[in-house]
């Protein structure tokens, strides 16, 4: 186990290596600039700006630069919000983003892995088509349309939650609905196909056999087993949720890190950008080793492998 984290640890610094010089050159070629304004600007006051930030050097000389502060866990300060270094506003706004994510996989857990097992239970019955179609409304209805849905019906129509905002627990409810619902379509598909799987096997057959509960056979031995696509999935699901957020956020007003990254690419915030680009990724490398753990930990066979 410590050999295969140490080895997916070190395969991650060449992955992060690449992540921050791709997005260090995109940035770097893409048209305008971070204090590009409509105004005119003397073009001495200009000179001055770009000097006192570096955008003045060569290619080479920023991407040194640049690369010898994430050495360092330095991002930098932030173009568009004086005053603020990257790190800042990465520590404030990402655990509203992380909540978010979090309350978004419970949603997706508790509502697609009922309806996988049940449609599997009640395989090739009407029921079983009535359920999956419920499930495929997630994929169906992306979150820029069913967040507005939402809003309209629970907020503007019965009034039932704030429109806008972060502050009550209430608040949740709908952003978490949101975002959350794609993911169980999927879960829901991966569910009732492991759970399909599993019922094929002869060990299934044999505590049928020995006179087991259509119950017990289900959640004593196949469940385990059939939640194994599953637990595969919630790594990618996570990162996922927490880093494709950004719609969500912007549609509910939520002061998450969606909603600062959004707003920095639009400004062009290249230390913004680049800085949240890469936390994302770290995220998303962290994730996959800690679902790699968890398999492991269901399947002792895959221990030495």
């Amino acid at each position: 186990m410590f050999t295969h984290i140490a080895r997916r640890l070190l395969q991650a610094i060449p992955t992060l290596w690449v992540i921050a010089t791709l997005t260090f050159l995109l940035l770097y070629w893409a048209p305008g600039g971070p204090f590009d304004t409509e105004k005119p600007v003397a073009p001495e006051v200009q000179e001055q700006i770009e000097a006192h930030y570096g955008l003045n050097l060569a290619l080479h000389q920023q991407y040194f630069r640049f690369m010898g502060n994430l050495l360092k866990g330095d991002f930098g300060p932030s173009y568009k919000y004086a005053g603020w270094d990257v790190h800042e506003i990465i520590a404030q706004s990402f655990p509203v983003s992380l909540e978010l994510g979090g309350l978004a996989l419970l949603v997706a857990l508790a509502i697609g892995i009922p309806i996988g097992i049940a449609a599997a239970l009640r395989h090739n019955r009407p029921s079983e088509s009535a359920l999956m179609t419920f499930a495929m409304l997630g994929i169906c209805l992306p979150s820029f349309v069913l967040g507005p849905i939402l809003l309209l019906l629970f907020s503007a129509g019965l009034g039932w939650f704030n429109p806008l905002g972060w502050t009550y627990a209430s608040d949740r409810v709908l952003p978490a609905i949101t975002l959350g619902l794609f993911y169980a379509a999927y879960i829901a598909r991966l569910s009732r196909s492991g759970m399909l799987d599993v019922m094929r096997h002869e060990y299934i057959r044999t505590a049928r056999a020995k006179g087991l509960s259509e119950n017990l056979v289900v959640w004593r031995h196949a469940l385990r087993t059939a939640l194994y696509p599953v637990v595969a999935y919630i790594g990618p699901a996570v990162a996922g949720l927490i880093s494709g957020s950004f719609v969500v956020e912007t549609i509910f007003f939520i002061p998450g890190l969606g909603r600062f990254f959004v707003n920095s690419a639009f400004n062009r915030d290249y230390t913004m950008v680049m800085g949240t680009v890469l936390f994302y990724a770290v995220l998303i490398l962290l994730f996959n080793l800690l679902v790699d753990l968890i398999q492991m930990w269901m399947n002792p066979r895959t221990r030495n492998d």
